[in-house]
């Protein structure tokens, strides 16, 4: 199940873990900036995951965060609150559909032949 907000996407499957455990991990793609800033954006979105899902989340499920580039400029008090907001969704069953289009579409995942 996916959940996006502006300063994150967050993926839910909630079939992942039978004993009721709860898991979480996070991702911050280049997109986002140098080094520096997606290891600050990870950081965040640790700490935030770290506060809010044991309260929050959802029994026995993986949790993943994917960082978004307005998730560094945003106040940490709003991330918290979209978080609980798109967990609140999740454990619902209301995610939001699923994409259509963009770099998974048409011709992706073909790779061009490299010669010499």
């Amino acid at each position: 199940m996916r959940v996006a907000r502006p300063g994150f996407v967050l993926l839910v499957n909630p079939l992942a873990r039978p004993d009721g455990a709860l898991r979480f991990g996070v991702t911050v793609t280049k997109k986002i900036g140098n080094a520096v800033a997606r290891n600050r954006m990870k950081r965040r979105l640790r700490a935030l995951a770290r506060e809010v899902l044991p309260a929050e989340g959802v029994a026995g499920a993986d949790h993943v965060l994917i960082g978004r580039e307005n998730g560094i400029e945003r106040d940490f008090a709003l991330l918290r609150q979209e978080l609980e907001a798109a967990l609140a969704r999740a454990a619902a069953g209301k995610g939001d559909p699923p994409r259509r289009g963009g770099p998974r579409g048409k011709g992706a995942g073909k790779q061009k032949a490299r010669g010499k």
